[in-house]
């Protein structure tokens, strides 16, 4: 199989061309895009003003968006002692949250200082999305590119209860821990607008309406939130435009107690359900759903093409993917 020559894209990835060195179109359209270090910093100045005009105010100053995973508690940590922001995390258990991430989360919130909940939906209702997605996916190929079928009901979900918890408490940030693989710079600090996110949310939603009814209301988004505009926070995902280094991010967050999980896949460092989630795309689809993203870091040299290739090879054990399979029922 073709394999870019720059990155990791092979000539399964959707849209892909090569040149006649063996560079596919991403990375030559990459190369053309100028300037990513005053782009960032742009960013960064944009956050640190939106920062300063929060952090007189009473209440928590951001939500957090928490898995437990590497990126996610690297960010925490940055909320917490770059930019001193009162912090409420919120981890969506998804009913296979590595326990070396919970354990991870347990300690990092303790370490920091921050508040945190854990948001726990029935797992009933959780096998019954995951399931529906993984053999009938909803999703467009646009959204597929980029996460799996399962990555996608999942973060549809998470995206729901961190905007519906920060409405509700009128928390004006919402923080997310993308890799900057997965957040491009010019969507790294941006405002919610109500009418615009409404028509998104429908769409996003709809899917995972179908499969799950209307046991997803809790956790979703209703007039009720859409009518209070004012509230509306606005969204930052701080790793792409911060420093990011996989490495040294991880000996950073060891500091705080967090510990490498040994039972999650190559590009999990905190769920289970991955390794079952990846094995399920590249069978229907025929490219790994984390190669755009590890395409991505490569190419802004956050990690070698090496590493990112190894990446994608560790699909994780297969014995944990079965066991996955065996709790959905599929």
């Amino acid at each position: 199989m073709m394999t870019c020559t720059r990155c990791v894209l092979t000539e399964t990835f959707p849209g892909i061309r090569f040149d006649d060195d063996g560079v596919c179109n991403y990375c030559l359209e990459s190369r053309a895009e100028a300037h990513l270090a005053a782009k960032q910093e742009r960013a960064r100045r944009k956050f640190e003003q939106l920062v300063d005009g929060v952090r007189g105010a009473s209440g928590f100053h951001c939500l957090l968006a928490y898995s437990g995973g590497k990126d996610s508690t690297y960010t925490l940590w940055q909320l917490r002692q770059r930019y001193g922001l009162r912090v409420l995390a919120v981890t969506f258990d998804n009913g296979f949250v590595s326990p070396y991430a919970l354990s991870n989360i347990r300690r990092v919130v303790e370490a920091v200082n921050a508040d945190h909940m854990f948001v726990k939906p029935r797992f009933d209702m959780l096998r019954k999305l995951f399931l529906g997605v993984s053999e009938n996916s909803p999703f467009p190929m646009k959204a597929l590119e980029r996460a799996s079928s399962i990555c996608n009901a999942c973060m549809g979900m998470v995206k729901s209860i961190t905007l519906r918890i920060a409405i509700e408490q009128r928390i004006p940030i919402v923080v997310y821990g993308w890799s900057p693989g997965q957040a491009p710079i010019s969507a790294s600090v941006f405002r919610m607008n109500a009418a615009m996110f409404e028509q998104m949310h429908e769409t996003r939603t709809a899917p995972l309406r179908a499969i799950a009814g209307s046991d997803l209301d809790p956790y979703l988004l209703n007039e009720s939130h859409f009518s209070r505009s004012d509230d509306f926070p606005c969204n930052v995902n701080p790793l792409a435009f911060l420093e990011y280094d996989e490495h040294r991010i991880i000996e950073e967050i060891q500091q705080l107690g967090w510990k490498l999980p040994t039972d999650t896949d190559g590009n999990s460092t905190n769920c289970l359900l991955n390794a079952y989630a990846n094995r399920v795309h590249l069978r229907q689809h025929g490219f790994h759903p984390y190669a755009f993203e590890i395409a991505g870091l490569v190419r802004q040299g956050a990690m070698t093409r090496q590493e990112g290739l190894a990446k994608l090879e560790d699909l994780g054990p297969e014995s944990a993917a079965r066991s996955v399979a065996e709790r959905l029922g599929g």
